[in-house]
């Protein structure tokens, strides 16, 4: 949900990429559901693996839960948004962890995007 959300509301200002480190075998059909209903298709999504490669290339990495199986690499920013697992979750329950994680996204675009200059 974050990847997708991040996506859609940067705009293309980010580009995003979105990896485990435990990757489920297909997208839990109430996460897309539940973005569907906010104009978010991740219908053709497929969970991928976290490599090194993945945070190599980062310069921002978001994790959510994944403790020691996440590479750390000096000079990368890191981020550990505790947010509730959808798993088992019912519409209304997914919709709730969504907003949650929408209201970060936009948090974070907002810390990431350059700021104005002020020059006279």
């Amino acid at each position: 949900m974050a990847a997708a959300l991040l996506a859609t509301k940067s705009n293309g200002f980010i580009k995003v990429r979105s990896a485990g480190s435990a990757p489920a075998g297909s997208i839990n059909a109430v996460v897309v559901e539940a973005l569907h209903e906010i104009g978010i298709d991740i219908g053709k999504v497929f969970p991928k693996p976290m490599t090194d490669e993945i945070v190599r290339a980062a310069d921002v990495v978001i994790t959510m839960g994944c403790g020691d199986a996440c590479p750390i690499y000096p000079g990368k920013r890191y981020e550990d948004w505790e947010v509730e697992d959808p798993a088992g979750k019912n519409i209304d329950a997914v919709r709730t962890i969504r907003d949650d994680i929408e209201r970060r996204v936009v948090r974070l675009i907002e810390d990431l995007r350059p700021r104005e200059s002020t020059k006279a």
